[in-house]
């Protein structure tokens, strides 16, 4: 079992990852049916909170079946840090729905727009900063709170050994690490080694949780194996294939290796995932935000490409609906890719 505050999850837990614009509540509703232990909203900014900004209020939201959820945020200005850390502390009277189980930092996200303003993984150019950041708001809420970094700035300033101990001793309750600095972004291969180090490291007593590269059930048993985390989070795999969490749990339980799913198996799932957008956002918002998830559901299937257009351009929920009735009849027992998506955290 591993403990992140008051939370319990069961051993080796399986993490997904706060992604921008993917990982909404309807995605989360379908990650959740094939075993994800803990989720999280996509990041929200600090400023856009204490603004009373729509679209970040909008972002507190979460429901009972996601439970336990954490909610992200993220900034570079401690007063305000802390003020949207209340806020998201408050989520259950700001917005009805079930609130948070615990708080997580972003000190990772790598996009310019963040990190060359000082927040997301622009801390690691400051980390006396993001430690006095994260202490204002342990201290600031009664929930457990968390942070995700990254491994540091650039290849010279890889801090993160040293980092998680200081983290730690401000009162983080679990530390995920993504493998890479800021300034590979996405590129090259995660290095879970400097993850392993500090797992390893004696002074850590908090779950660590590794992530990066995770796209299949034995890349997911080797890091448990290998490097020995507590928890994996898993960003870019999921995306078009929320499946996988199912895929690693099987292996890691039973030994059983994923089977290919069938493109039928697909329409069904993006049935559900389609029918839980339009209830959560209703249909405006529902058709257009499901667009991408659509579009990668099926990516890669042979003469897609005008039925791609359809699915990425109409507004009409029952064309989407008829279309994807014509998908499962065309390529009801076909194959497609997993989807290759450039979004991760």
């Amino acid at each position: 079992m591993v403990k992140i505050g008051n939370i319990e999850l069961r051993d080796k837990p399986l993490f997904l990852a706060p992604m921008e614009d993917v990982t909404d509540a309807s995605f989360r509703f379908i990650c959740k049916e094939f075993g994800a232990d803990m989720m999280y909203t996509e990041f929200i900014s600090s400023d856009g909170l204490i603004r009373d900004a729509k679209k970040s209020i909008a972002k507190l939201v979460t429901h009972d079946y996601e439970a336990p959820i954490g909610i992200q945020i993220y900034g570079n200005i401690p007063e305000a840090m802390v003020d949207a850390a209340k806020m998201a502390e408050d989520a259950v009277r700001i917005t009805g729905g079930h609130g948070a189980d615990l708080i997580d930092i972003n000190f990772g996200c790598p996009v310019s727009k963040i990190a060359r303003r000082g927040a997301g993984s622009g801390m690691m150019r400051e980390p006396d900063k993001m430690v006095q950041i994260t202490k204002m708001v342990v201290d600031a809420v009664n929930l457990p709170v968390t942070v995700k970094t990254r491994l540091g700035w650039d290849e010279d300033s890889k801090i993160i050994v040293e980092l998680a101990r200081r983290l730690q001793d401000v009162g983080i309750k679990a530390l995920t690490i993504h493998g890479r600095t800021r300034a590979q972004m996405y590129k090259g291969e995660a290095d879970w080694s400097l993850i392993a180090k500090v797992k390893e490291d004696p002074a850590i007593q908090i779950p660590i949780i590794g992530n990066g590269d995770i796209d299949s059930a034995q890349k997911a048993a080797e890091a448990f194996n290998r490097y020995g985390v507590d928890g994996i989070m898993i960003g870019r795999a999921t995306y078009g294939r929320p499946w996988i969490f199912k895929e690693i749990r099987d292996y890691l339980d039973k030994g059983v290796l994923p089977q290919p799913m069938s493109v039928k198996q697909r329409v069904e799932i993006a049935r559900r995932h389609f029918a839980k957008s339009l209830e959560v956002k209703g249909e405006v918002v529902g058709v257009l935000e499901m667009r991408r998830h659509l579009s990668c559901y099926f990516k890669g299937l042979p003469d897609f490409k005008e039925t791609r257009l359809k699915l990425v351009t109409t507004k009409d929920t029952g064309e989407i609906y008829s279309l994807l009735d014509y998908i499962s009849e065309r390529w009801g027992e076909e194959q497609a890719p997993e989807c290759a998506s450039p979004l991760s955290r």
